[in-house]
């Protein structure tokens, strides 16, 4: 997301499934129109996941809020009046459901909104975090390894390694096991 000084965020309501569909019809259209419209940018916000499938640890990119995306653009004139161009091209744009805070006239996202969503996606970014999130305490059950089928209750979380410390009841004593997220499963 550029900080340029340009226009304001606003947020759009897509169809699900349809954000980078309605973010690349936007970003064409513009390229053919140049500059007659005030858009600027189309942002989707996304983190990525890691997540254990078929016992391979692969690390996707989930979207952030699935549905919507940030449109960055002059909907509103210098003297407040709504820009028919900008409204009537960003709402006849296939896929897009309507603003956000408001359809006849939609409310931009705050400086602080923008400050605080742009400091929590950079965040993101830099290390992919564990599709599922564990608590200690809690109870899970081993799904790999030397001990798989035993449960165990979760002693410490280490998120940058990926790893659990889990103590382990064998011939009934507890037993301290270090494993890594993928390999255990939340008891149902």
């Amino acid at each position: 997301m550029e900080r340029d000084g340009k226009g304001q965020w606003f947020v759009i309501h897509t169809l699900s499934g349809q954000e980078n569909k309605v973010r690349d019809s936007i970003e064409r259209h513009l390229q053919t129109e140049g500059n007659a419209l005030a858009v600027y940018e189309v942002y989707i916000p996304t983190e990525k996941v890691s997540e254990v499938k078929q016992g391979r640890k692969t690390t996707i990119t989930r979207k952030f809020f699935p549905g919507y995306i940030l449109v960055r653009m002059d909907l509103y004139h210098p003297d407040g009046a709504l820009d028919e161009n900008v409204w009537y091209f960003i709402r006849n744009t296939q896929g897009i459901i309507g603003f956000v805070g408001g359809n006849d006239k939609p409310l931009p996202l705050s400086e602080s909104e923008v400050d605080d969503m742009m400091a929590q996606l950079s965040g993101q970014q830099e290390k992919a975090k564990p599709k599922i999130t564990y608590e200690i305490g809690e109870t899970v059950r081993i799904k790999d390894g030397a001990f798989e089928n035993f449960e165990g209750s979760i002693q410490e979380i280490d998120s940058e390694r990926g790893k659990l410390k889990l103590m382990v009841s064998i011939f009934g004593r507890s037993t301290p096991v270090e494993l890594e997220f993928w390999q255990v499963d939340r008891e149902l």
